[in-house]
Protein backbone atom coordinates (compact mmCIF):
# COMPACT_ATOMS: atom_id res chain seq x y z
CA UNK A 1 0.00 0.00 0.00
CA UNK A 2 1.00 3.36 -1.07
CA UNK A 3 2.66 5.46 2.14
CA UNK A 4 4.52 8.72 0.85
CA UNK A 5 3.37 10.33 -2.70
CA UNK A 6 4.83 13.85 -3.61
CA UNK A 7 2.84 14.24 -6.76
CA UNK A 8 -0.61 14.29 -6.95
CA UNK A 9 -2.55 15.63 -9.41
CA UNK A 10 -5.85 17.53 -7.84
CA UNK A 11 -9.20 18.48 -9.59
CA UNK A 12 -10.94 21.51 -7.67
CA UNK A 13 -14.15 23.20 -7.77
CA UNK A 14 -14.85 26.71 -5.59
CA UNK A 15 -18.46 27.10 -4.66
CA UNK A 16 -21.12 28.76 -6.55
CA UNK A 17 -22.27 32.15 -5.93
CA UNK A 18 -25.90 32.17 -4.33
CA UNK A 19 -28.24 34.32 -6.46
CA UNK A 20 -30.29 37.46 -5.56
CA UNK A 21 -33.80 37.63 -4.65
CA UNK A 22 -35.75 39.78 -6.46
CA UNK A 23 -39.28 40.49 -4.01
CA UNK A 24 -41.17 43.31 -3.39
CA UNK A 25 -42.18 44.02 0.48
CA UNK A 26 -45.79 43.24 1.38
CA UNK A 27 -47.60 44.75 4.55
CA UNK A 28 -51.06 45.46 5.56
CA UNK A 29 -51.63 49.10 5.07
CA UNK A 30 -48.47 49.09 3.04
CA UNK A 31 -48.87 48.13 -0.18
CA UNK A 32 -45.88 49.98 -1.58
CA UNK A 33 -43.41 48.88 0.27
CA UNK A 34 -40.92 48.87 -2.36
CA UNK A 35 -38.03 46.03 -3.06
CA UNK A 36 -36.71 44.13 -0.65
CA UNK A 37 -34.73 41.24 -1.86
CA UNK A 38 -31.33 40.45 -0.39
CA UNK A 39 -28.02 39.44 -2.04
CA UNK A 40 -26.78 35.91 -2.51
CA UNK A 41 -24.12 34.56 -0.83
CA UNK A 42 -20.64 34.49 -1.69
CA UNK A 43 -18.90 30.93 -3.21
CA UNK A 44 -16.36 29.40 -0.66
CA UNK A 45 -12.51 29.33 -1.97
CA UNK A 46 -10.21 26.43 -2.20
CA UNK A 47 -7.22 27.46 0.25
CA UNK A 48 -3.90 25.16 0.01
CA UNK A 49 -2.32 26.00 3.42
CA UNK A 50 1.33 24.64 4.85
CA UNK A 51 0.66 22.39 7.58
CA UNK A 52 3.97 21.50 9.81
CA UNK A 53 1.98 18.07 10.41
CA UNK A 54 1.34 17.19 7.03
CA UNK A 55 4.39 15.25 5.53
CA UNK A 56 2.74 13.63 2.70
CA UNK A 57 0.33 14.35 -0.39
CA UNK A 58 -1.38 10.47 0.12
CA UNK A 59 -4.56 12.09 1.28
CA UNK A 60 -5.04 13.58 -2.38
CA UNK A 61 -3.85 10.73 -4.10
CA UNK A 62 -6.64 8.77 -2.83
CA UNK A 63 -9.17 11.83 -3.14
CA UNK A 64 -7.97 14.31 -5.75
CA UNK A 65 -11.55 15.84 -5.91
CA UNK A 66 -12.24 18.64 -3.49
CA UNK A 67 -15.15 21.19 -3.38
CA UNK A 68 -15.84 24.04 -1.47
CA UNK A 69 -19.75 24.75 -0.61
CA UNK A 70 -21.98 27.08 -2.49
CA UNK A 71 -23.23 30.82 -1.22
CA UNK A 72 -27.09 30.60 -0.44
CA UNK A 73 -29.20 32.75 -2.24
CA UNK A 74 -30.72 35.73 -1.08
CA UNK A 75 -34.44 36.11 0.24
CA UNK A 76 -36.93 38.70 0.85
CA UNK A 77 -36.89 40.83 3.94
CA UNK A 78 -33.18 42.76 3.01
CA UNK A 79 -32.25 39.27 3.99
CA UNK A 80 -28.46 38.18 2.43
CA UNK A 81 -27.70 34.83 1.65
CA UNK A 82 -25.14 32.90 3.95
CA UNK A 83 -21.66 32.95 2.38
CA UNK A 84 -20.34 29.52 1.31
CA UNK A 85 -17.38 27.72 3.40
CA UNK A 86 -13.92 28.00 2.25
CA UNK A 87 -12.07 24.46 1.60
CA UNK A 88 -8.88 24.46 3.57
CA UNK A 89 -6.46 22.01 2.04
CA UNK A 90 -3.26 21.00 4.36
CA UNK A 91 -0.67 20.01 2.19
CA UNK A 92 3.51 19.55 3.56
CA UNK A 93 6.19 22.35 3.90
CA UNK A 94 8.33 22.82 -0.38
CA UNK A 95 5.16 22.31 -2.18
CA UNK A 96 4.87 23.48 -5.33
CA UNK A 97 1.49 24.47 -6.94
CA UNK A 98 1.26 24.01 -10.90
CA UNK A 99 -0.95 24.30 -13.14
CA UNK A 100 -1.86 21.94 -16.32
CA UNK A 101 0.59 23.33 -18.59
CA UNK A 102 3.48 23.03 -16.13
CA UNK A 103 3.18 26.77 -15.14
CA UNK A 104 4.35 27.40 -11.22
CA UNK A 105 1.45 29.17 -9.68
CA UNK A 106 2.98 29.17 -6.06
CA UNK A 107 5.63 27.76 -3.83
CA UNK A 108 4.48 26.72 -0.38
CA UNK A 109 7.42 27.22 2.01
CA UNK A 110 6.99 28.14 5.72
CA UNK A 111 4.36 26.84 8.05
CA UNK A 112 1.07 28.58 7.21
CA UNK A 113 1.64 29.95 3.75
CA UNK A 114 -1.18 29.66 1.76
CA UNK A 115 -2.76 30.28 -2.10
CA UNK A 116 -6.16 30.58 -3.41
CA UNK A 117 -6.21 27.68 -5.90
CA UNK A 118 -9.83 27.96 -6.75
CA UNK A 119 -11.66 31.21 -5.75
CA UNK A 120 -15.71 31.28 -5.14
CA UNK A 121 -18.25 32.63 -7.31
CA UNK A 122 -19.93 36.29 -6.10
CA UNK A 123 -22.82 36.35 -4.81
CA UNK A 124 -25.91 38.18 -7.21
CA UNK A 125 -27.29 41.12 -6.26
CA UNK A 126 -31.02 41.50 -5.06
CA UNK A 127 -33.04 43.55 -6.57
CA UNK A 128 -33.13 46.01 -3.38
CA UNK A 129 -29.46 46.71 -4.13
CA UNK A 130 -30.18 47.42 -8.09
CA UNK A 131 -33.03 50.12 -7.52
CA UNK A 132 -31.82 53.53 -8.22
CA UNK A 133 -33.64 56.84 -9.16
CA UNK A 134 -34.17 55.53 -12.43
CA UNK A 135 -34.75 52.12 -11.67
CA UNK A 136 -37.55 52.05 -8.34
CA UNK A 137 -38.73 48.73 -8.28
CA UNK A 138 -36.47 46.54 -10.39
CA UNK A 139 -38.22 43.18 -11.36
CA UNK A 140 -35.77 41.12 -11.28
CA UNK A 141 -31.91 39.98 -9.38
CA UNK A 142 -28.74 39.38 -10.40
CA UNK A 143 -27.62 35.54 -10.44
CA UNK A 144 -24.63 34.09 -8.58
CA UNK A 145 -21.51 33.71 -10.44
CA UNK A 146 -19.92 30.08 -10.59
CA UNK A 147 -17.04 29.04 -8.69
CA UNK A 148 -13.48 28.78 -10.22
CA UNK A 149 -13.07 24.96 -11.69
CA UNK A 150 -9.43 23.90 -11.85
CA UNK A 151 -7.15 20.77 -12.01
CA UNK A 152 -3.35 21.51 -10.60
CA UNK A 153 -0.68 19.62 -9.78
CA UNK A 154 1.48 19.54 -6.52
CA UNK A 155 4.93 17.93 -5.99
CA UNK A 156 6.44 18.31 -2.55
CA UNK A 157 10.17 19.04 -2.61
CA UNK A 158 11.72 18.32 0.54
CA UNK A 159 12.72 20.99 2.73
CA UNK A 160 15.96 20.11 4.41
CA UNK A 161 19.13 22.08 5.16
CA UNK A 162 21.12 18.94 4.07
CA UNK A 163 21.03 16.37 1.42
CA UNK A 164 22.48 13.05 1.43
CA UNK A 165 23.11 11.71 -2.18
CA UNK A 166 25.03 8.59 -3.06
CA UNK A 167 24.83 5.20 -4.58
CA UNK A 168 21.55 2.72 -3.42
CA UNK A 169 23.48 0.79 0.21
CA UNK A 170 25.88 3.61 0.39
CA UNK A 171 24.62 3.53 3.98
CA UNK A 172 22.91 6.58 3.99
CA UNK A 173 20.28 5.47 5.57
CA UNK A 174 22.65 4.48 8.19
CA UNK A 175 23.84 7.15 8.20
CA UNK A 176 21.00 9.93 9.03
CA UNK A 177 19.59 7.51 11.54
CA UNK A 178 23.05 8.00 14.26
CA UNK A 179 23.08 11.55 13.27
CA UNK A 180 19.39 12.15 14.28
CA UNK A 181 16.29 10.50 15.92
CA UNK A 182 15.13 9.68 12.40
CA UNK A 183 14.50 5.75 12.37
CA UNK A 184 14.38 4.84 8.53
CA UNK A 185 14.13 1.25 7.09
CA UNK A 186 18.01 -0.40 6.85
CA UNK A 187 18.50 -3.44 4.68
CA UNK A 188 21.33 -4.82 3.04
CA UNK A 189 20.16 -4.85 -0.31
CA UNK A 190 19.53 -2.14 -3.11
CA UNK A 191 16.67 0.34 -3.13
CA UNK A 192 15.78 -0.48 0.76
CA UNK A 193 14.94 3.46 0.74
CA UNK A 194 11.69 4.27 -1.12
CA UNK A 195 11.20 7.16 -0.08
CA UNK A 196 13.26 10.52 0.99
CA UNK A 197 13.91 10.30 4.63
CA UNK A 198 14.17 13.55 7.18
CA UNK A 199 16.00 13.71 10.85
CA UNK A 200 16.50 16.93 12.76
CA UNK A 201 20.29 17.12 14.09
CA UNK A 202 21.56 19.45 16.46
CA UNK A 203 25.22 20.55 17.19
CA UNK A 204 26.06 23.08 19.32
CA UNK A 205 23.54 25.90 18.81
CA UNK A 206 23.04 24.87 15.17
CA UNK A 207 19.67 22.88 14.51
CA UNK A 208 19.21 21.70 11.39
CA UNK A 209 17.58 19.10 8.80
CA UNK A 210 19.16 16.33 7.27
CA UNK A 211 17.61 14.34 4.13
CA UNK A 212 18.31 10.81 2.45
CA UNK A 213 17.75 11.32 -1.46
CA UNK A 214 17.16 7.77 -2.68
CA UNK A 215 17.43 5.57 -5.56
CA UNK A 216 20.52 7.52 -7.22
CA UNK A 217 22.40 5.39 -10.30
CA UNK A 218 23.93 5.95 -13.40
CA UNK A 219 20.84 7.25 -15.81
CA UNK A 220 19.24 9.02 -12.63
CA UNK A 221 18.24 12.13 -14.56
CA UNK A 222 16.64 10.88 -17.40
CA UNK A 223 14.46 8.47 -15.62
CA UNK A 224 16.25 5.38 -14.41
CA UNK A 225 15.60 3.83 -11.20
CA UNK A 226 14.13 5.72 -9.20
CA UNK A 227 16.47 8.90 -9.37
CA UNK A 228 14.18 11.23 -11.22
CA UNK A 229 11.26 10.93 -8.91
CA UNK A 230 13.82 12.01 -6.10
CA UNK A 231 16.22 14.41 -7.36
CA UNK A 232 13.46 17.39 -6.66
CA UNK A 233 13.89 16.88 -2.82
CA UNK A 234 17.48 17.94 -3.71
CA UNK A 235 16.51 21.22 -4.91
CA UNK A 236 16.07 23.37 -1.99
CA UNK A 237 18.85 21.68 0.43
CA UNK A 238 21.78 24.24 1.61
CA UNK A 239 25.05 21.33 1.54
CA UNK A 240 25.21 18.59 -0.75
CA UNK A 241 26.78 15.12 1.37
CA UNK A 242 27.79 12.34 -0.99
CA UNK A 243 27.61 9.06 0.78
CA UNK A 244 30.83 7.50 -0.63
CA UNK A 245 31.28 3.50 -0.07
CA UNK A 246 34.96 1.99 0.96
CA UNK A 247 33.31 -1.40 1.44
CA UNK A 248 31.58 -2.56 -1.46
CA UNK A 249 31.05 -6.23 -2.93
CA UNK A 250 30.92 -4.54 -6.68
CA UNK A 251 34.35 -4.86 -8.71
CA UNK A 252 33.49 -2.29 -11.27
CA UNK A 253 32.60 0.26 -8.33
CA UNK A 254 35.22 2.34 -6.24
CA UNK A 255 34.38 5.87 -4.38
CA UNK A 256 35.97 7.78 -6.98
CA UNK A 257 34.07 6.28 -10.01
CA UNK A 258 30.66 6.63 -7.96
CA UNK A 259 32.05 10.34 -6.87
CA UNK A 260 32.03 11.22 -10.81
CA UNK A 261 28.92 9.34 -11.78
CA UNK A 262 26.58 11.21 -8.93
CA UNK A 263 28.27 14.21 -9.63
CA UNK A 264 27.49 13.51 -13.41
CA UNK A 265 23.72 12.80 -12.60
CA UNK A 266 23.46 16.53 -10.25
CA UNK A 267 24.95 18.25 -13.55
CA UNK A 268 22.24 16.60 -15.62
CA UNK A 269 19.63 17.45 -13.72
CA UNK A 270 20.76 21.23 -12.95
CA UNK A 271 20.52 24.28 -10.70
CA UNK A 272 23.11 22.46 -8.03
CA UNK A 273 26.40 23.64 -9.27
CA UNK A 274 26.35 26.37 -6.34
CA UNK A 275 25.82 24.50 -3.41
CA UNK A 276 28.95 23.27 -0.84
CA UNK A 277 29.98 19.94 -0.90
CA UNK A 278 31.03 17.43 1.19
CA UNK A 279 32.32 13.80 1.01
CA UNK A 280 31.73 11.34 3.95
CA UNK A 281 33.51 7.47 3.43
CA UNK A 282 31.95 5.91 4.74
CA UNK A 283 31.78 1.93 6.34
CA UNK A 284 35.63 2.73 7.48
CA UNK A 285 34.82 -0.09 10.33
CA UNK A 286 36.02 -2.99 7.92
CA UNK A 287 39.18 -3.34 7.75
CA UNK A 288 39.29 -3.20 3.45
CA UNK A 289 37.19 -0.19 3.76
CA UNK A 290 39.71 1.98 6.06
CA UNK A 291 42.53 0.92 3.32
CA UNK A 292 40.59 1.92 0.51
CA UNK A 293 39.31 5.72 2.30
CA UNK A 294 43.04 6.54 3.22
CA UNK A 295 44.13 5.64 -0.76
CA UNK A 296 41.39 7.88 -2.63
CA UNK A 297 41.18 10.75 0.51
CA UNK A 298 44.18 12.45 -1.24
CA UNK A 299 42.73 12.58 -4.36
CA UNK A 300 39.40 13.88 -3.06
CA UNK A 301 40.88 16.54 -1.21
CA UNK A 302 42.85 17.51 -4.29
CA UNK A 303 39.68 17.82 -5.99
CA UNK A 304 38.73 20.27 -3.23
CA UNK A 305 36.21 18.54 -1.16
CA UNK A 306 36.63 18.38 3.01
CA UNK A 307 36.71 14.51 3.51
CA UNK A 308 35.45 12.57 6.70
CA UNK A 309 36.19 9.30 7.48
CA UNK A 310 33.05 7.62 9.34
CA UNK A 311 31.29 5.03 10.16
CA UNK A 312 27.83 4.81 11.12
CA UNK A 313 27.89 0.94 12.71
CA UNK A 314 30.70 1.93 15.29
CA UNK A 315 29.83 5.56 15.35
CA UNK A 316 32.96 6.61 14.62
CA UNK A 317 33.58 9.94 13.02
CA UNK A 318 30.22 11.28 13.39
CA UNK A 319 30.80 14.20 15.83
CA UNK A 320 33.07 16.06 13.44
CA UNK A 321 31.01 15.73 10.58
CA UNK A 322 27.81 16.96 12.00
CA UNK A 323 29.45 20.24 13.10
CA UNK A 324 30.82 20.90 9.91
CA UNK A 325 27.76 20.62 8.36
CA UNK A 326 26.54 22.63 11.03
CA UNK A 327 28.91 25.04 9.97
CA UNK A 328 28.02 25.10 6.22
CA UNK A 329 24.24 25.33 7.19
CA UNK A 330 25.05 28.54 9.38
CA UNK A 331 26.93 30.29 6.65
CA UNK A 332 24.22 29.63 4.30
CA UNK A 333 21.54 31.18 6.47
CA UNK A 334 23.53 33.71 6.65
CA UNK A 335 24.23 34.43 3.37
CA UNK A 336 20.40 34.17 2.49
CA UNK A 337 18.82 38.20 2.24
CA UNK A 338 16.82 38.99 5.26
CA UNK A 339 13.00 38.64 4.50
CA UNK A 340 11.85 42.02 3.12
CA UNK A 341 8.30 43.16 4.73
CA UNK A 342 5.02 42.54 3.00
CA UNK A 343 5.31 45.07 0.09
CA UNK A 344 1.85 46.59 -1.63
CA UNK A 345 2.67 46.33 -5.63
CA UNK A 346 0.18 49.02 -7.04
CA UNK A 347 -0.02 48.03 -11.20
CA UNK A 348 -2.58 50.52 -12.54
CA UNK A 349 -4.59 49.82 -15.97
CA UNK A 350 -3.41 51.69 -18.83
CA UNK A 351 -5.32 54.52 -20.20
CA UNK A 352 -6.33 52.88 -23.01
CA UNK A 353 -7.54 50.05 -21.68
CA UNK A 354 -11.18 49.37 -21.88
CA UNK A 355 -11.02 46.21 -20.03
CA UNK A 356 -12.60 44.11 -22.64
CA UNK A 357 -11.49 43.11 -26.25
CA UNK A 358 -13.19 42.58 -29.53
CA UNK A 359 -12.15 40.20 -32.31
CA UNK A 360 -13.83 39.80 -35.48
CA UNK A 361 -13.34 35.76 -36.28
CA UNK A 362 -12.86 34.03 -39.77
CA UNK A 363 -16.72 32.61 -40.09
CA UNK A 364 -17.27 36.81 -39.60
CA UNK A 365 -18.65 36.29 -35.47
CA UNK A 366 -17.81 38.93 -33.59
CA UNK A 367 -16.19 37.92 -30.32
CA UNK A 368 -15.96 40.08 -26.60
CA UNK A 369 -13.93 39.13 -24.37
CA UNK A 370 -13.25 40.42 -21.02
CA UNK A 371 -13.71 40.35 -17.33
CA UNK A 372 -16.75 42.20 -16.71
CA UNK A 373 -18.99 41.40 -19.67
CA UNK A 374 -18.04 37.67 -19.52
CA UNK A 375 -19.47 37.78 -15.71
CA UNK A 376 -22.44 40.01 -16.20
CA UNK A 377 -23.39 37.51 -18.88
CA UNK A 378 -23.04 34.32 -16.58
CA UNK A 379 -25.25 36.91 -14.23
CA UNK A 380 -27.87 37.63 -16.09
CA UNK A 381 -31.20 35.50 -16.50
CA UNK A 382 -32.36 35.34 -19.79
CA UNK A 383 -35.47 34.52 -19.33
CA UNK A 384 -36.49 38.08 -18.12
CA UNK A 385 -36.84 40.86 -20.45
CA UNK A 386 -35.77 43.36 -17.79
CA UNK A 387 -32.67 41.44 -17.10
CA UNK A 388 -31.76 41.12 -20.49
CA UNK A 389 -32.01 45.11 -21.11
CA UNK A 390 -30.18 45.88 -17.96
CA UNK A 391 -27.31 43.65 -19.26
CA UNK A 392 -27.21 45.60 -22.62
CA UNK A 393 -27.64 48.89 -20.87
CA UNK A 394 -24.10 47.61 -18.38
CA UNK A 395 -22.66 46.83 -22.13
CA UNK A 396 -23.29 50.29 -23.69
CA UNK A 397 -22.10 51.94 -20.90
CA UNK A 398 -18.41 50.49 -20.83
CA UNK A 399 -18.13 50.71 -24.68
CA UNK A 400 -18.83 47.07 -26.11
CA UNK A 401 -21.29 48.93 -28.90
CA UNK A 402 -19.34 51.66 -30.43
CA UNK A 403 -16.34 49.33 -30.00
CA UNK A 404 -18.35 46.88 -32.22
CA UNK A 405 -19.18 49.65 -34.82
CA UNK A 406 -15.25 50.74 -35.19
CA UNK A 407 -14.74 47.47 -35.62
CA UNK A 408 -17.03 46.87 -38.40
CA UNK A 409 -20.13 45.26 -37.01
CA UNK A 410 -23.60 45.67 -38.74
CA UNK A 411 -27.28 45.03 -37.69
CA UNK A 412 -27.55 41.29 -37.70
CA UNK A 413 -23.79 40.38 -37.35
CA UNK A 414 -23.22 37.27 -35.03
CA UNK A 415 -21.95 38.42 -31.87
CA UNK A 416 -20.48 35.82 -29.00
CA UNK A 417 -19.91 36.88 -25.47
CA UNK A 418 -17.04 34.86 -23.57
CA UNK A 419 -14.76 31.97 -25.05
CA UNK A 420 -15.79 29.13 -27.39
CA UNK A 421 -16.80 26.25 -24.87
CA UNK A 422 -18.98 28.89 -23.11
CA UNK A 423 -20.29 31.86 -24.95
CA UNK A 424 -23.89 33.41 -25.29
CA UNK A 425 -23.82 34.33 -28.95
CA UNK A 426 -26.85 36.87 -30.51
CA UNK A 427 -27.41 39.17 -33.31
CA UNK A 428 -26.21 42.37 -33.18
CA UNK A 429 -28.84 45.13 -33.69
CA UNK A 430 -27.22 48.72 -32.84
CA UNK A 431 -29.85 50.68 -30.51
CA UNK A 432 -28.46 53.68 -28.18
CA UNK A 433 -31.49 52.62 -25.49
CA UNK A 434 -30.34 49.14 -25.88
CA UNK A 435 -33.74 47.44 -26.51
CA UNK A 436 -35.21 50.61 -24.06
CA UNK A 437 -37.94 50.61 -26.05
CA UNK A 438 -39.25 47.05 -26.10
CA UNK A 439 -39.44 47.61 -22.68
CA UNK A 440 -40.52 50.73 -22.08
CA UNK A 441 -39.12 52.80 -18.92
CA UNK A 442 -37.66 49.64 -18.04
CA UNK A 443 -37.60 49.31 -13.79
CA UNK A 444 -39.65 52.25 -13.21
CA UNK A 445 -42.92 52.08 -11.52
CA UNK A 446 -45.42 55.59 -11.65
CA UNK A 447 -46.69 54.67 -8.23
CA UNK A 448 -43.80 55.22 -6.60
CA UNK A 449 -43.22 59.03 -7.94
CA UNK A 450 -44.04 62.00 -5.91
CA UNK A 451 -47.30 63.31 -5.51
CA UNK A 452 -47.75 65.90 -8.12
CA UNK A 453 -49.39 69.65 -6.97
CA UNK A 454 -53.06 69.13 -6.37
CA UNK A 455 -53.93 71.76 -9.09
CA UNK A 456 -51.83 69.85 -11.56
CA UNK A 457 -54.02 67.08 -10.30
CA UNK A 458 -57.40 69.02 -10.64
CA UNK A 459 -56.71 69.96 -14.29
CA UNK A 460 -55.49 66.50 -14.84
CA UNK A 461 -59.23 65.05 -13.74
CA UNK A 462 -61.43 68.46 -15.76
CA UNK A 463 -59.68 67.19 -19.07
CA UNK A 464 -60.33 63.56 -18.73
CA UNK A 465 -64.06 64.56 -17.87
CA UNK A 466 -63.85 66.75 -20.87
CA UNK A 467 -62.85 63.87 -22.89
CA UNK A 468 -65.21 61.61 -21.76
CA UNK A 469 -68.13 64.50 -22.00
CA UNK A 470 -66.99 64.89 -25.95
CA UNK A 471 -67.27 60.99 -26.23
CA UNK A 472 -70.69 60.72 -24.90
CA UNK A 473 -71.95 63.77 -26.79
CA UNK A 474 -71.00 62.41 -29.80
CA UNK A 475 -72.34 58.92 -28.98
CA UNK A 476 -75.61 57.82 -31.68
CA UNK A 477 -77.84 55.31 -30.05
CA UNK A 478 -79.65 52.78 -32.60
Amino acid sequence: MTTFVDRVELHVAAGNGGHGCASVHREKFKPLGGPDGGNGGRGGDVVLTVDQSVTTLLDYHHSPHRKATNGKPGEGGHRSGKDGQDLILPVPDGTVVLAADGTVLADLVGHGTSYVAAQGGRGGLGNAALASARRKAPGFALLGVPGDLRDVHLELKTVADVALVGYPSAGKSSLISVLSAAKPKIADYPFTTLVPNLGVVTAGATVYTIADVPGLIPGASQGRGLGLEFLRHVERCSVLVHVLDTATLESDRDPLSDLDVIEAELRAYGGLDDRPRIVVLNKIDVPDGKDLAEMVRPDLESRGYRVFEVSAVARTGLRELSFALAELVAASRAARPAEESTRIVIRPKAVDDAGFTVTREDDGLFRVRGEKPERWVRQTDFNNDEAVGYLADRLNRLGVEDRLLKAGARPGDGVAIGPEENAVVFDWEPSVTAGAEMLGRRGEDHRFEAPRPAAQRRREREARRDDSQREYDGFEPF
